[in-house]
C-alpha cells in the first residue's frame, strides 16, 4: 500500500508509430520494472499515432493492446491530439525538411500543453528550432534531441553534461552513418556510389528517401539543431552551406587513394570572432585526423573547447541505437520528475 502511494504516474505518447517508434515503445516496456525500482515512478504509454490512425487509453497500453487491437482510423492529426492526457510527448515521424509537418504540430501542441518533448524527427527542429525551444522554456518544459542528433552518438548532452561550463569553440563530427557507410565502401571496397547506396538500403540504414542521407540534409539538420540547442542560435536547415557525396566519381576515390587521404562528409558549427558558423562539406582527411578511421556505419564527433579537444566515436545508425538514444533522454528526465 505504502509503494502505491509513493509511485508517481509518468504517461507518454508517441507519434510516428513506424519501424523507430515502435522500437521505442518495446524498450519502453521492457524498462517499465526498472523505472519503477529507480525512480518511484510508473511510465506508461498512453497514446500512439500513425499518420493514419492511433490509439489511446489513459490507463495505459501494453504490447497486447498494440498486436491485437485494430488502430482507430479517426485518432491521427489534430484527432489524436484533442484530449490527450500525456507528460511526455516523442515524436518519431518522419522528418519534413518543407515545413515540419505533422512532427511541427505534434511538437508546438505538446510545449503549449506542458508536455516535454522527446524528438526523433529532425525536421521541425531544423526549420522552427528557436520557436520551439523558447515555447519549451515559456511553459517549463524541455526538449531533448538525441535521437535527433546522431541518436547513439552523445552530442548535444555530451557537450551539456560533460563540458557543463566550459566554452565551446566548434563542434564538427560525421553524423551521418549512412553516407560514411557509403564513402567506406567506394573506398575500401572500389564500389561505385550507386552499388554501395544499394548496399546502405539492404542493411536498412538509409533514409526511405536516401537524398536526405547523401545530399547532406540529414547532416545539415543534426548540425542546426545542435547549434541553436547550444550555441542559442535561430539556424534555419535550408540556409546552410551544404554538400553531398552523390557527384563523388571513382576517379575522386582514386585520387585519395594516391594522397592517402579519406573523403568524409562533415558537419561543423564554430564561433568566429563573436558569430556562428555552420554547414556540412565533404573534406578529404590524412591518417592523424580521428574521422579517417571511422569505419562503416559509425559516427563521431569532435568538440574544442577551453579545455583542448574531445571526441566520442560510434553509435552505429539502427533503430534500435534510436530508440535507446530517446530513452535514453527519458532517462534523464525521470532523474528529476
Amino acid at each position: 500500500f505504502i509503494e502505491s502511494v509513493c509511485m508517481k504516474t509518468l504517461n507518454i505518447a508517441i507519434t510516428g508509430f513506424g519501424n523507430v517508434g515502435q522500437h521505442i515503445a518495446r524498450l519502453l516496456w521492457q524498462r517499465q520494472a526498472a523505472y519503477r525500482e529507480r525512480y518511484g515512478t510508473e511510465v506508461r504509454l498512453v497514446g500512439v499515432c500513425r499518420s493514419r490512425s492511433g490509439l489511446r487509453c489513459a490507463q495505459g497500453l501494453d504490447a497486447g493492446d498494440v498486436l491485437d487491437t485494430e488502430f482507430d482510423p479517426d485518432l491521427s492529426g489534430e484527432a489524436f491530439l484533442q484530449g490527450l492526457q500525456a507528460d511526455v510527448l516523442i515524436e518519431a515521424g518522419p522528418s519534413d525538411f518543407a515545413t515540419g509537418g505533422m512532427g511541427l504540430v505534434y511538437m508546438r501542441h505538446a510545449l503549449h500543453a506542458g508536455m516535454h518533448v522527446i524528438a526523433v524527427s529532425k525536421g521541425a527542429l531544423a526549420l522552427h528550432g528557436q520557436e520551439l525551444l523558447q515555447t519549451a522554456k515559456t511553459h517549463g518544459v524541455q526538449v531533448w534531441v538525441s535521437g535527433a542528433t546522431a541518436a547513439a552518438l552523445p552530442t548535444v548532452d555530451f557537450v551539456q553534461r560533460q563540458l557543463a561550463g566550459c566554452e565551446v569553440l566548434a563542434i564538427e563530427g560525421i553524423f551521418t552513418g549512412t553516407a560514411n557507410f557509403i564513402l567506406n565502401q567506394m573506398m575500401h571496397e572500389g564500389m561505385g556510389f550507386d552499388a554501395a547506396l544499394r548496399q546502405a538500403q539492404e542493411a536498412g540504414i538509409a533514409e526511405a528517401d536516401s537524398r536526405f542521407d547523401t545530399e547532406g540534409w540529414d547532416t545539415a539538420a543534426k548540425i542546426t539543431i545542435i547549434a541553436n540547442s547550444l550555441f542559442g542560435t535561430a539556424l534555419n536547415v535550408n540556409h546552410l552551406p551544404r554538400q553531398g557525396i552523390t557527384n563523388l566519381q571513382a576517379a575522386d576515390m582514386a585520387t585519395w587513394q594516391a594522397q592517402g587521404l579519406m573523403p568524409r562528409l562533415i558537419g561543423y558549427v564554430r564561433c568566429e570572432q563573436g558569430q556562428v558558423k555552420a554547414g556540412v562539406e565533404v573534406r578529404a582527411l590524412d591518417p592523424q585526423d580521428v574521422f579517417y578511421h571511422v569505419q562503416g556505419k559509425n559516427k563521431a564527433m569532435r568538440v574544442t573547447a577551453e579545455m583542448g579537444e574531445l571526441c566520442v566515436q560510434g553509435g552505429a545508425s539502427s533503430p534500435q541505437a534510436t530508440a535507446a538514444a530517446a530513452l535514453k533522454d527519458l532517462e534523464n528526465l525521470l532523474k528529476t520528475w
